[in-house]
């Protein structure tokens, strides 16, 4: 079954490679959105994919890479769009 899910993580997610990070694990699991950095520090994703592979996008977005102090992560699950073709770094 396929999902989506929208995330915001907030904390210290800048400049800690969270996106490039991201771009990698999603790649892997052929998970397909985007990801980008906020104006308010945090960083925002979009998922779309196999249920589980999201889920454990959403689970990665809640620790992030190592040097990434992710206090809260809002994630908002939504009905499978379809969208993209692949996983993108927004600038």
């Amino acid at each position: 079954m396929k999902t989506r899910a929208q995330v915001v993580v907030s904390g210290f997610v800048q400049g800690v490679m969270f996106r490039e990070t991201t771009k990698r694990r999603a790649d892997s699991v052929n998970v397909t959105g985007w990801v980008r950095n906020r104006d308010d520090g945090g960083v925002e994703a979009v998922f779309e994919g196999e249920e589980n592979d999201v889920k454990a996008m959403v689970e990665f977005c809640r620790r992030g890479p190592p040097m990434a102090k992710v206090t809260n992560a809002e994630v908002e699950w939504q009905t499978y769009v379809g969208e993209f073709d692949s996983f993108e770094i927004c600038f």
